[in-house]
């Protein structure tokens, strides 16, 4: 079973409280999500394998070490973008994929409408984005894309998750594990989660 990994750390807490704020502007919130995000890649690449190097100092030579393994950033269009630059913040040399996936007003069933994915994701850390994991569908419908494009290595990197969205990616993808700046109760009828933080992709792109 995959990891699920829910943070605890006060940063993250206070801007949570923040980003949940319905009064938060457009630009704070935009901010805001960049600096969880960039919180959340810090814990999510902990254990990302590392080749030795020798640096040349203005000194001597110095033994380093480097990211041995290409990343691969997936935004699930369109929310996902808006954590693109807090991830690349950190991993400036990451190549980026885009999948575009809406839900069904109706049956909540996710739709495919858009993908392009960089080639040769086999042996690369494939990290999927995603403001909210809340049913799961959307999720889901990515991580089975980007297995079927050959990724062996992927992880789910959201703001908000679910039970319902986490049982759904761990009763499918049972290798995935979950990276999440905070857990909610439920998911509502129309498919939010609550006490959550409204539609993410109206909040950061102002089309509320």
């Amino acid at each position: 079973m995959g990891k699920l990994f829910i943070s605890e750390h006060p940063l993250i807490k206070s801007k949570m409280a923040l980003l949940r704020d319905k009064n938060t502007s457009t630009k704070e919130f935009k901010e805001l999500v960049n600096e969880i995000t960039m919180l959340l890649t810090y814990e999510a690449t902990r254990d990302l394998p590392l080749t030795a190097v020798k640096v040349e100092t203005p000194m001597a030579v110095a033994d380093c070490e480097k990211l041995a393994e290409d990343v691969v950033i997936v935004p699930i269009l369109r929310a996902g973008i808006g954590m693109v630059d807090g991830m690349t913040t950190l991993l400036p040399n990451a190549r980026i994929g885009h999948i575009g996936i809406y839900r069904d007003p109706e049956s909540l069933v996710p739709v495919e409408y858009y993908s392009k994915v960089p080639s040769s994701i086999e042996e690369s850390e494939v990290f999927v984005v995603d403001p909210m994991l809340a049913t799961g569908g959307s999720a889901e419908a990515a991580i089975t894309f980007l297995k079927e494009k050959g990724a062996k290595k992927i992880t789910m990197i959201c703001i908000v998750a679910s039970p319902l969205g986490v049982k759904g990616i761990q009763d499918i993808h049972t290798d995935v594990d979950i990276y999440a700046a905070a857990y909610d109760t439920k998911v509502d009828e129309n498919g939010y989660i609550v006490p959550g933080l409204g539609d993410a992709g109206d909040r950061i792109f102002g089309t509320k």
